[in-house]
């Protein structure tokens, strides 16, 4: 059949089990949206206040449903607008394809009217990217982008298609999606594998350390069989929240730079440290030398170029992370170790304070009512609350921006979030900094009637780098104050949404009850003091033994 590129664009998607588009149209794609409205039935397209929500907002679809997310944007600004969000997904190994428009071929690189080479731009943050020279490209490049963006390490790829070419017409004929995208990425090194069983079975002090790639690949259940036989305490990095049980015994929670004590503890006493999915971020290993120096070291990732890029390592398999904990479950010995959890138990730090009005206790306030929300966060001190105190108990339930710290993820992340999910309560918890860089989304919220539940911790201030100012600049406080200049309340009333203050846990329990069981969106903006910050702290270049809780070192 005779299609035009922008309708053989609609059949790609609709091959690949598209069902769910996040976009914002303009002059370079406006064929790929007249196309739209002939395939109206068959998705759902997201109209977000900007391309960076747009961007955003595919990204949290992805993390929340491990479908790839789908975006759409115009040439020149547009196509830049989506630069941060590409960058994000790409950062924390999210599947995502996004669809530029690019000027008519006949006016590229003659800086026409909104022309940017947006495929040497993105050439560092995406997987691999195209700029498609001709409507008989567009069929096998969308599928190649797909294969490309869900399979191995996952991530973000961009189709760059000029609009003379969406709006040419070819000869189309409908064919079948890849199947088992992958199945390319199980080259393990199984000559490695009876090496990694025997230190398995003879360390008398094992920690798993699980990164986001147990999310991404799917494989908490084998996680967790894999620990439990061994019993073997797991800690966990930002991006592997979730992906094994926060409530499971063997669960210690967050490590690194935030993590806690007997968290941080553990890896330093450890005998062997078993990365699962996690790349040894400076974030969470600190001084690389410190991280486990008592330790041999076993990475298992579907990605070779991580093994020992930061933090020299004893042995790797490399591959299907579900094959791979499954081959060594079946191979290694069944243990207890009773001895070494309790001695783990004992490192704990005591009489850690709490104020009874502080972001930790409204975050375990909310967390206690909405246990099984999907929570998304910003960037700053928040998300590090969240990160230490929420309990994920399921994969796909935490989403945040790790590896890029993008301030303004939350709010398109929670909508593409709750896209996906819509039986599904989604909790954003963002603090006024990053408020202020996405609250146009609203509009968004508003347009959708999504159920999202905002948890707006106001301390007037940019508190993280508030905190880093007054912990290492001699309290120097520069630009990280920024008042009451902005009334949130009246600002969420604009969108029509419904909000109301909290300056007590009783205030912000009666608010949370009151929409607990509604569908409708609400903000309730928590005022706190800007003195009140994220402990522990690891410095940045010590070793995460080295923690600092308030009033001075652990």
């Amino acid at each position: 059949m005779k299609l035009t590129g922008a309708d053989v664009v609609m059949e790609c998607l609709l091959r690949e089990g598209v069902d769910t588009i996040f976009g914002y149209p303009g002059g370079a794609v406006i064929p790929l949206y007249d196309s739209l409205t002939r395939y109206s039935d068959h998705f759902r397209h997201i109209l977000t206040s900007h391309e960076q929500g747009a961007s955003h907002g595919a990204d949290g679809y992805a993390r929340s449903s491990g479908k790839t997310g789908v975006c759409f944007a115009t040439s020149g600004p547009g196509a830049t607008n989506t630069v941060t969000g590409i960058a994000t997904a790409y950062s924390d190994s999210v599947p995502m394809v996004v669809i530029t428009g690019q000027v008519a071929s006949s006016l590229l690189g003659r800086d026409s009217f909104q022309e940017v080479d947006i495929t040497s731009i993105t050439m560092t943050i995406t997987k691999h990217n195209f700029l498609v020279h001709s409507v008989e490209e567009i069929d096998e490049t969308i599928r190649e982008a797909f294969r490309i963006a869900g399979s191995g390490r996952k991530g973000p790829v961009l189709v760059d298609i000029p609009k003379d070419i969406l709006m040419t017409s070819v000869d189309f004929l409908r064919s079948q999606p890849d199947s088992n995208q992958d199945e390319e990425a199980t080259n393990e090194h199984l000559d490695q594998m009876d090496m990694v069983v025997q230190m398995i079975n003879s360390s008398k002090r094992p920690v798993i350390y699980a990164g986001g790639g147990v999310i991404s690949s799917g494989t908490t259940g084998e996680l967790v069989e894999f620990a439990e036989k061994g019993d073997i305490p797991v800690v966990s990095s930002l991006m592997g929240m979730g992906g094994f049980p926060r409530d499971h015994r063997l669960s210690l929670g967050l490590v690194g730079m935030h993590g806690f004590k007997e968290n941080n503890l553990a890896v330093c006493h450890s005998d062997l440290i078993i990365a699962a999915g996690a790349r040894f971020s400076d974030r969470v290993i600190g001084k690389a030398e410190e991280f486990g120096p008592k330790a041999k070291v076993v990475q298992l990732d579907i990605d070779a170029s991580e093994i020992g890029k930061n933090k020299a390592v004893d042995a790797n398999l490399t591959g299907s992370m579900k094959k791979i904990l499954a081959i060594l479950k079946e191979r290694m010995e069944e243990s207890d170790r009773s001895e070494w959890l309790q001695q783990i138990e004992e490192m704990k730090e005591e009489n850690v304070y709490v104020e009874d009005w502080s972001g930790v206790s409204a975050l375990k306030l909310a967390n206690g009512m909405f246990p099984e929300a999907i929570v998304a966060t910003d960037v700053g001190q928040h998300q590090m609350w969240t990160g230490q105190h929420w309990v994920f108990k399921r994969p796909r339930t935490f989403l945040s921006s790790g590896g890029l710290g993008t301030m303004g993820y939350g709010m398109g992340a929670a909508i593409g979030a709750q896209i996906a999910n819509p039986d599904k309560r989604v909790v954003l918890v963002t603090g006024d900094g990053s408020f202020r860089m996405n609250f146009n989304e609203l509009g968004t919220v508003a347009k959708y009637n999504l159920p999202i539940i905002i948890l707006l911790f106001n301390n007037n201030s940019l508190g993280m780098v508030r905190q880093w100012q007054g912990m290492f600049c001699e309290e120097r406080y520069s630009e990280t104050d920024l008042g009451d200049e902005v009334d949130f309340m009246k600002l969420a009333g604009a969108f029509g949404i419904q909000g109301t203050r909290a300056n007590s846990p009783k205030e912000l329990e009666e608010a949370l009850q009151g929409v607990k069981d509604t569908r409708r969106a609400f903000v309730v903006e928590c005022r706190f003091s800007n003195d009140q910050w994220v402990y522990p702290i690891v410095p940045a270049g010590k070793a995460i033994n080295e923690m600092v809780y308030e009033g001075g070192d652990v």
